[in-house]
């Protein structure tokens, strides 16, 4: 399939549509708003979680694939020991991400969740310069700077680096760099990664079901139905984002990204109650103010170039 011989062709037209803004807009309020669903889960180990997130997604994944008629792609991409081993990488690295989320939420620690994924984009700045020797302009390498700085400030007051913020960071900003290399659609990609991950997550589940450890099935239903639901709240807003990236330009998208820790900084300082120090307040400001700048150009651009 062309799909799996090289890499998805740019859509003819590179404009927005409202279609495309309709689906990014909803994963990303999903995304947003996805520390609730996840706090409700607090009392089940994370490990446990991202199996559910995995077999359940399969089905769903799946799905999807037949209704668009890309059943082919996937199974021409599980023939391709290349292909198989790329995307082992990228499951390994968003079955990493998934954990350390799912724990930072649980724990307390949503503040910080909200931090790796405002930083990612810079990181992505960082990482295509490093390996792809990308030029970084002036504008992003003083946005680069004032991330460095938030985060020099934030181990200062803690005693330490950040973890599980810049876990974060570097988990889904090396997954989203190796899966811009994985030929094969994100639809096709995603099913295909989790595909990978299903025995591990059935070993582990039944690991649990005979040690009398686990959650599912043990007589508490909101516990069964949230469960049953993470494939649900894991794979619905990664095949809308991937419907919608598609009829979006990247300068749209890349604006378009932050309403997702802006939500979950929201939902941290004002519903989990998160203490929100003094020199929180002047990191999360150098941020934002790294993201103004880096975000600048882009919207120059748009006004300079609506059509994208």
């Amino acid at each position: 399939m062309d799909d799996v011989a090289a890499p998805p062709r740019p859509a003819a037209a590179n404009e927005d549509t409202l279609p495309g803004f309709l689906f990014a807009l909803t994963a990303y309020l999903l995304w947003g708003f996805l520390p609730l669903y996840m706090k409700a889960l607090a009392h089940i180990p994370p490990v446990e979680v991202i199996a559910h997130r995995v077999v359940w997604s399969v089905p769903i994944a799946l799905a999807v694939l037949w209704w668009l008629g890309r059943t082919g792609d996937l199974r021409a991409a599980m023939r391709s020991p290349r292909m198989l081993g790329m995307a082992a990488v990228t499951a390994a690295l968003v079955s990493v991400n998934w954990g350390i989320y799912v724990w930072a939420i649980g724990s307390g620690h949503a503040l910080d969740a909200a931090l790796g994924y405002y930083i990612n984009p810079l990181f992505s700045i960082f990482l295509g310069a490093v390996l792809l020797r990308e030029r970084i302009g002036l504008w992003q390498g003083a946005a680069i700077g004032l991330a460095v700085i938030a985060v020099a400030i934030l181990t200062w007051e803690a005693g330490r680096l950040p973890v599980v913020a810049l876990a974060l960071t570097l988990t889904w900003g090396c997954y989203a760099f190796l899966k811009k290399w994985l030929p094969i659609g994100p639809n096709q990609g995603f099913a295909l990664e989790v595909l990978i991950l299903l025995p591990i997550a059935l070993g582990y589940m039944l690991w649990l079901w005979g040690a009398g450890t686990g959650h599912f099935l043990q007589g508490v239903v909101s516990d069964d139905a949230l469960l049953l639901g993470c494939g649900l709240v894991t794979a619905g807003p990664l095949m809308i984002y991937a419907n919608g990236a598609k009829r979006l330009t990247l300068s749209t998208i890349a604006i378009m990204q932050y309403i997702a820790p802006t939500l979950i900084f929201l939902t941290a300082v004002f519903v989990f109650d998160e203490p929100f120090s003094g020199v929180k307040l002047v990191a999360f400001s150098l941020i934002w103010a790294a993201l103004v700048i880096y975000s600048a150009p882009v919207l120059a651009g748009r006004l300079r170039d609506p059509a994208g």
